[in-house]
């Protein structure tokens, strides 16, 4: 059931990959609650998904942009603002991309080129994507912007590697730009820190189906699912929200509360 949350609301949204991407389903969401938003994604990335049948289904255009570029940047929001006529009221960073974790090198053996681009492409470009944004005054007052973390931030995870630290560089970006876009244009700025998923990003981590396992056990709702995280970005996007910033929000199904659950017991009881 749509409610037009964002009727007359424009946005961007980075990172839809596939239909199994959360911002794959983000753009659906957005578009059935009366946004108009443009897709982009990283050439090489687009070449790999299916953006453009998305593109079709939600009326949106397609720009391709590499988020590490300041350039690539500048001429997004420029097309965007021209495509959408006006101002951005919201923007989804879904990017996250670790070299060391795709090549299988252990944490004490990581490629520290491979780790500076992790930190590039999936925090720094956070920070870039808002300063683009700032110089330009692209984004409206009471605007909104959402970055998509893990609780690896905060916790050890072994297999989630360089990724850790690209998420809590992620979240610390997102409490210093906050209060910088509040304080100028009343504009949030958010983490949603989501439950393991089935996205192409995230079964690429080794080990992935036993700890997606262990996370639906150990929290009380179960996963969080995709869709789940696309519907809480949209009342993110939306005007209920207006006092809520510099904020990582936890949507894991009560996983960062639970020390142990029944379940957890009984497996390991089994």
């Amino acid at each position: 059931m749509a409610y037009n949350l964002l009727k007359g609301k424009r946005g961007i949204i980075f990172g839809a990959l596939d239909e199994n991407s959360i911002a794959w389903k983000v753009a659906e969401k957005a578009h059935e609650e009366g946004a108009t938003f443009t897709l982009t994604n990283a050439p090489i990335a687009m070449r790999m998904g299916a953006i453009n049948e998305l593109g079709k289904k939600c009326n949106a255009e397609i720009i391709p942009a590499d988020a590490t570029s300041l350039e690539d940047l500048e001429k997004l929001f420029t097309q965007s603002i021209d495509t959408l006529g006006g101002k951005i009221d919201f923007v989804l960073h879904s990017i996250g991309m670790s070299p060391n974790v795709r090549k299988k090198k252990g944490y004490g053996d990581l490629n520290y080129d491979w780790f500076l681009k992790t930190l590039d492409v999936s925090a720094l470009s956070f920070h870039k994507v808002m300063q683009v944004a700032e110089k330009m005054d692209a984004i409206s007052e009471w605007g909104s912007v959402l970055g998509l973390s893990y609780i690896a931030a905060q916790r050890t995870f072994p297999d989630y590697s360089d990724m850790a630290q690209a998420k809590a560089v992620l979240e610390s970006i997102a409490r210093s730009y906050g209060y910088r876009m509040a304080k100028s244009k009343k504009i949030r700025v958010n983490t949603i820190s989501q439950s393991p998923t089935m996205t192409t990003a995230g079964t690429g981590v080794p080990g992935f189906d036993v700890f997606f396992n262990y996370a639906d056990k150990m929290s009380p709702l179960g996963n969080a699912s995709a869709e789940s995280c696309a519907e809480y970005c949209i009342m993110m996007f939306s005007d209920f929200t207006r006092m809520v910033t510099m904020q990582n929000l936890m949507h894991d199904g009560g996983f960062s509360s639970s020390g142990i659950t029944e379940d957890i017991i009984e497996e390991l009881t089994k």
